[in-house]
Order: C-alpha cells, then structure tokens, then sequence
C-alpha cells in the first residue's frame, strides 16, 4: 500500500506542505488534505476585501484545481487518536469521518484572541476568515447609509463611528482602508456630503505596528494621522456596549462598530492532542516533528517552533513563518518515507527575514525589502507586487481589480448574505459563517494560554487559548444591534401563518414574498411551507415573505424594557414546536 499523508488545515502552512509533498512524492503516496473550506485564502488582502477593492474570490485559490494530486477532504477535525492513527471529522452537512494515517501534519492555524472584557464577545467581531470580512464591508455601507437617512444627530455620529482595537499588521490595514473606504462612499452621493467619519485605532503598545521597525512604524501612524484616524496609543477597550465602548482613559465612544484585531491564538485542535504546549501551541522540534511521535509533524500557527536565529525563543505566528515552515515540513515528510534521503535527509527550519511590507490604501504603504526602508507610491508598488508575487493564483484577476479600483469608483451596496450573529468572536471556525444547526467545534474552555487580566496591559500579550466562561454567554445570543430591523414584522403584515419553521437548514429564499430582493432571517414566523430544503441550501427558504434578505437564525422579535428590539438566539430544531420530532430534519 502507498503511504498515507494527512494534512489538516489548508492555511499557508497546510496549503504550502501540501503543494511540496505532492510534487516530491509524484504519485507514490496518497496525500489528503482536510479543511472547512475548498479554498486557500490570502489573508494579507482581506483587508481590501472588507473595503470593496477585491472581490471575495480574488483572494482564494481553489485547492482542487491547484492540488492535482491532493485529495480534498471537506470537514472540520474533531479528535486525533495518535494511537490509533485517525483523524476524526465532521463534513459541513454533520456527517461524521475517519482519516487514518502514516503522517499526519497538523498546520489547523489560527483562530481570533479573545481577553477577559465584558461586552467584547457579544459586541465585537474579529477579522480572520472571508465571511467577517464580507460583514465588515456590508456593516460599513450600512451604517452610512443608515446615518444618511436618519434624524437623530447623535445616532448619525454614532454610525459613522468605528472603533478598530489593536494596531498590529490586521488593524493597521483595516483602519487604513476601512477609512478611505467610508470617505469614498460619502464622496459618492451629494446628500452625505456634511457627514464626518471617525475612525479610531486603539492599542496598549507604545506605537503602531510594534513588532515592526520603528521606521515602518512612524510611516504608518504618519499616513493614519494625516488621514484623519485618531490613532491612541497606550489606551484599549474597558467594556464594550451595544451603544458603544468605554475606553481604558474614561471616555465613553458612541459607536456601533467594534472591529477586534488584536491577535490570534493557536486553533483548539492543538490543545486537545494533550500533548506538551509552550502557549497553546503544539512543542515541536527543529524538523517539525512533535517530540516522541515522529509520525506526526506541526507547522504554522499550530507549532511553537524554535527558532534557531534567536535561541531559546519561538518562531511568531506570522504568515510568512507558517509559508516557510509548509515547506520545510513537505519536504521532511518526503524525507521520512525515504524519498530523499530518509530520516537521515531531515532538516531543521530555519529563517532570515528579507523585509515586511504593509499596505495602507490607495498609493500608501510602509516597506523595507532587503532593509531598505521606503513609503509612499513606491512601497505601494513594492507591496503590491510582493503580494502578487506570493500569491499562489489568481494573480490576474486580482492585477485587474486593483486597475478597475483606480479608474472605477467603487460599488457602494450591501448584499446582507452574512450577518452579525453568524461571525462571532469566539469561534473555532472563522473562516466559516455560523448557520443554524451547525456542528462546528467550539473554542476550547481553558489551558496553557489561556487569556488572563495580565493580557489586557501587555503590549505583545502571547497568544493562547481562553476561557469561554469568562464572557458570560454564548455567542448566539447576542444582539444585532441596529444592523437591520426585523422581519418578522414584515411576515405578520403579509399575512404569514405563524408556524415557525420546522427546520433549521430552511432559510432565506422564498416564492411568496413580496420583497424577493432581500433575504430573510431564521426564526421568524412564515407562512406554510411548501418543500424541504437541504442543508447546503444555506439561508434559503421558499416561504419567506422576503427572500432578499438572507433569514437569521436570531428568532422572534422582542422588545426590551428600553423599548428597542432585540433578536432572540437561534431556536433548536428540537424546540420548534413542529409535528415532527426533535430529529426531523435528517
């Protein structure tokens, strides 16, 4: 029998060790790779994808039609029985699987680092996976659109108020663009042309991008400055408000966006292996193997990985680190089964940096490639062509955006396909939009690093795990806001029956509606239902009253003592009151 590989996670480091083991290999193994998605995301230009100049698809590459030799496996790993050698996973419909192994390369990633802050996990959304950033541009366009048209000047404010909490590589980029992305849609219309938003980047280090060169540094926080975002230093969020957030200096900020981009920790499939941790990542060696279990290799995000420049300390999770350590760990794992060399062809990671490069929108950007410091038009071009350089596809595609971007002004809409309750802070799964009835892994409860009070003041605070307890309430109940009104409303006006719906796969589509261009949440009342959907049909449903709006599972509508509406969890299949039983949507 050919050997088998198994790869979990197709991140850089997952996508990286992938490509090389298949090429090393040339068909004498078989290699499966498992990840939620059938995609490698480029998370460096998430960013433009949140402020309209990318379209989502630029930034994924298909993982069938670049890994020819690569069997994809969809599902997100649940357990790893080393003993036994099998990965166990769900598939996106809750199926259950088996991969058994003779290597495995754990490269599962990261996910969004959570601190002991009331309000932040109920109020806050992070920025890791497609759809919190397809979120973020459609909150973005809303919140402008709904401060346009409102009559409270204090509402107005507030909506055109954002708060982004944490100035390294991910906040930085997003305060930059998210800025000129909001100066571009009140450009675009005549009657917004009075409205002034504010942006805000908070953090408790001493300056802009911290890890970086202080040169980069000062170029960031220049262009930020100079642009109108009110770049604090030194000051975080204390608590985090559906009205808003109060701020570790004592002002309370009037706002209905709270972009958290603080960090990562390492995903909790690391932890539950129960083997040796150095801050919720998995101890490796210098080849990537995890020490008593040569079978097994670790890589990227997941791996504390020595770091053979810098003695006695670990490798940061970083992109470029987990891109180079695929490699390193395809190349080991070919070396193991004896193609080129056996055990004795492994060989330790190691790492020079050639520079950094850090876009802030339009002709902006701070670089230093081979130590050469640059800003301006020509660290713009040397980003962008750094990127389409490390890009592992679509690099056309994504030439031609950024060309229609400087001729074209962008499109100022919002699709409402994801909504606030689906991308919630605390998840393990960011790079998958939450749906009713899912079966994605919740974030571990505690550990080796897990998030403490010590986090809150500390301006590099290690990523680890955290403990969900801490936040008081699962993420499903949390409130939209004002991010839309209910539909609910809407079903009753247009005579809807009442009945709820039986199941919770059925969402936002339907042939009745008067309204087909908005979607519709989950959990309101319908009329009758005519045909059972499947779970892959998303949030589609065929008796909605307003199939242009993607259906919520957020429930009923409820009014508070305050008078405001808010949205109820998800409801359970099994508490739906339906005819059928509390299994009956299999």
């Amino acid at each position: 029998m050919r050997p088998r590989i198994v790869i979990v996670g197709a991140g850089f480091a997952g996508y990286r060790t992938a490509r090389t083991l298949a090429r090393a290999a040339r068909g004498r193994a078989d290699i499966t790779l498992l990840n939620p998605t059938d995609y490698f995301l480029y998370l460096p230009l998430l960013p433009q994808v949140a402020a309209g100049i990318l379209e989502p698809r630029r930034v994924t590459v298909s993982l069938s039609g670049t890994l020819r030799e690569v069997r994809p496996v969809l599902g997100e790993a649940e357990h790893v029985d080393l003993d036994a050698r099998t990965v166990h996973y769900t598939n996106p419909e809750g199926d259950k699987g088996t991969l058994g192994y003779d290597r495995l390369v754990l490269a599962a990633g990261s996910v969004n680092k959570l601190l002991p802050i009331p309000g932040v996990a109920e109020h806050a959304h992070g920025f890791r996976g497609l759809p919190e950033a397809l979120y973020l541009r459609d909150h973005l366009t809303r919140q402008v659109e709904l401060a346009s048209s409102g009559a409270n000047a204090a509402e107005r404010t507030a909506r055109c108020t954002f708060v982004v909490v944490g100035a390294g590589y991910t906040g930085t980029e997003v305060a930059a663009q998210g800025q000129l992305f909001t100066d571009a849609l009140i450009r675009a219309h005549p009657l917004r042309r009075g409205m002034r938003p504010r942006w805000l980047l908070l953090d408790v280090a001493s300056r802009v991008l911290p890890e970086l060169d202080e040169r980069l540094s000062r170029t960031a926080d220049r262009v930020l400055r100079e642009r109108g975002v009110e770049v604090r230093m030194g000051t975080s969020v204390k608590e985090a408000t559906r009205d808003g957030v109060l701020l570790t200096d004592g002002e309370f900020v009037d706002t209905r966006t709270l972009a958290w981009c603080v960090g990562v920790r390492p995903d909790p499939l690391a932890e539950s292996l129960g083997l040796p941790m150095e801050r919720g990542r998995l101890l490796v060696e210098p080849t990537l193997q995890v020490p008593g279990r040569p079978e097994v290799f670790a890589c990227g995000d997941a791996a504390a990985v020595p770091d053979l420049e810098r003695p006695g300390e670990y490798t940061p999770m970083t992109a470029q680190h987990a891109w180079r350590q695929g490699k390193v760990a395809g190349q080991n794992v070919a070396a193991s089964l004896g193609e080129g060399g056996g055990r004795a062809g492994l060989r330790p990671y190691r790492h020079k940096d050639m520079g950094f490069v850090v876009d802030l929108g339009g002709v902006q950007a701070a670089a230093n490639p081979l130590g050469v410091h640059l800003s301006g038009p020509a660290a713009g071009a040397v980003a962008r062509g750094y990127h389409l350089a490390a890009m592992p596809g679509n690099r056309v595609r994504v030439a031609a955006d950024w060309l229609l971007d400087a001729v074209l002004p962008r499109q100022d809409v919002q699709l409402g396909l994801v909504r606030s309750w689906s991308v919630p802070l605390d998840t393990a799964s960011p790079e998958l939009a939450r749906v009713p009835g899912d079966h994605k892994r919740e974030p571990t409860a505690s550990g080796p690093g897990a998030a403490t009070e010590e986090d809150v003041n500390a301006a590099d605070a290690a990523d680890g795990t955290y403990d969900k307890n801490a936040y008081g309430k699962n993420a499903n109940d949390r409130n939209e806001g004002n991010d839309v009104k209910d539909v609910n409303d809407v079903n009753k006006a247009t005579g809807g029956s009442g009945e709820k719906h039986p199941s919770p796969e059925d969402d936002s589509q339907s042939i009745t509606s008067p309204t087909p261009e908005v979607g519709r949440h989950s959990g309101g009342e319908s009329g009758s239902r005519v045909g059972q959907s499947s779970p892959e049909e998303g949030s589609q449903s065929i008796d909605s009253p307003t199939p242009e709006v993607g259906r919520h599972s957020s429930g009923p509508a409820t009014v508070r003592k305050d008078g405001t509406a808010g949205d109820e969890p998800a409801p359970n299949p099994a508490e739906r009151g339906d005819a059928r039983d509390a299994k009956g949507d299999q």
